[in-house]
């Protein structure tokens, strides 16, 4: 259903859920995201401590 283009709410009646969020959760997935956190996990990564912005240091 998801992949047809229907929506949750359509989905949820025919399949007699109340709760759109049963429907959402049990049948369609979650769609790829580009929200860049991606590409600052790879720096962290890939950069030696020393040199990082923060001199090494994590957390508070």
């Amino acid at each position: 259903m998801d992949e047809a283009g229907l929506s949750a709410r359509a989905a949820a009646d025919q399949l007699g859920h109340a709760k759109v969020s049963m429907t959402q959760d049990s049948y369609f997935g979650r769609k790829v995201a580009r929200t860049g956190a991606a590409a600052v996990l790879e720096e962290i990564a890939t950069t030696p401590k020393k040199s990082r912005k923060d001199g090494g240091k994590r957390g508070p």
